[in-house]
């Protein structure tokens, strides 16, 4: 089961109470307080974990809790900290306070550590409270309330390159052919039911090389007033730094991969337009098939924009993809690093 949004309750741990207490030992008649401070509550932290897919773990859990901190003892002992409550989360996940809105926190690297909700401080001992004029002191502090509150999980995968396309256009057998991921496939629309996210290794011994592929499934017209179930999905493409757009190139079931392609590129706009802005290149699937050439030549006639010719049947094209994949999403990254957005 693939679960991308949630939402959870997190309560840090209290802080423990500072201790009332007085030395009584042979030979001090004067010993004085020696109360203790209490300990520190533990905090409710969110763990970056590269080895983390979903969410599925927060849904059947979704209240977390810091351990709350010891109180103080006699004799100068200070109670212990309260541990803390770690939630790993998957990379991409965005978390959103439900009072507010806001978005407190965003994990997007592995061991990236966020503090979600604070331990309250431990209560101050008598020891604290002695004076001049008060050496006996009968007074100590309680420890402090931890944070809490309700929070909205939402999954954005980070991938390098995000594929779409259309129910049956062949993303699954794309995603089976040049990632490690494997995907169902069948000849019925939808059998991509959640994304996949797939390795693609280039490179070799020496110098190994990797992306990242998000697959989302299928797109339909309408999919950005709820239809079919890609609208779920779009926002597991937002961070892609390139879009990969698999056409049916062989018009079956009499569609036309002009207006598919157009069609796909409206969903986008009404989703998101900040995601027509992002690079794409277009992979024209089934030239396997002779219809394909012709509809390949109109294809480019209407659309100016880069086509990678494929057969996921007998693999056609694939080594140019990958190796075209490599280069454009090294070339993006390259700029991001040089623009002062990336150094930021």
């Amino acid at each position: 089961m693939f679960v991308d949004e949630c939402v959870i309750k997190a309560q840090a741990g209290d802080g423990g109470r500072g201790c009332i207490g007085f030395r009584r030992e042979k030979y001090e008649p004067w010993g004085g307080p020696n109360g203790g401070d209490g300990g520190r509550g533990g905090d409710v932290v969110l763990l970056g974990d590269h080895d983390t897919n979903n969410l599925i773990a927060y849904k059947y859990q979704p209240h977390w809790k810091g351990e709350r901190g010891e109180h103080g003892l006699g004799s100068d002992c200070h109670g212990k900290d309260g541990k803390p409550g770690i939630l790993r989360m998957p990379l991409g996940t965005v978390v959103t306070d439900l009072a507010t809105g806001k978005v407190v926190a965003e994990i997007i690297a592995n061991e990236q550590r966020v503090v979600l909700c604070k331990g309250g401080n431990g209560g101050w001992g008598n020891t604290h409270f002695k004076t001049s004029t008060n050496r006996a002191p009968k007074r100590a502090n309680s420890g402090q309330e931890g944070e809490g509150g309700s929070y909205r999980l939402i999954l954005k995968s980070i991938a390098d390159v995000g594929l779409v396309g259309f129910p049956n256009a062949g993303k699954s057998s794309l995603t089976n052919a040049i990632t490690r991921a494997r995907p169902k496939t069948a000849a019925y629309p939808f059998t991509t039911l959640h994304p996949q996210i797939g390795v693609i290794d280039g490179g070799d011994a020496r110098d190994p090389k990797r992306l990242l592929l998000a697959d989302v499934p299928g797109l339909i017209e309408g999919a950005s007033e709820n239809r079919g179930l890609g609208h779920r999905f779009l926002r597991h493409i937002e961070r892609c730094a390139l879009l990969l757009f698999i056409v049916d190139m062989a018009g079956v079931d009499g569609r036309d991969p002009r207006n598919d392609y157009k069609t796909l590129l409206q969903e986008l706009k009404l989703y998101d337009p900040a995601l027509l802005k992002k690079p794409r290149l277009v992979v024209a699937n089934k030239v396997d098939l002779p219809e394909a050439k012709s509809w390949i030549a109109k294809f480019r006639a209407k659309h100016k924009v880069p086509i990678v010719p494929i057969s996921c049947l007998d693999g056609a094209g694939l080594d140019r993809l990958k190796k075209e994949l490599f280069k454009r999403v090294e070339t993006l990254r390259r700029r991001e690093k040089r623009s002062p957005a990336g150094r930021a």
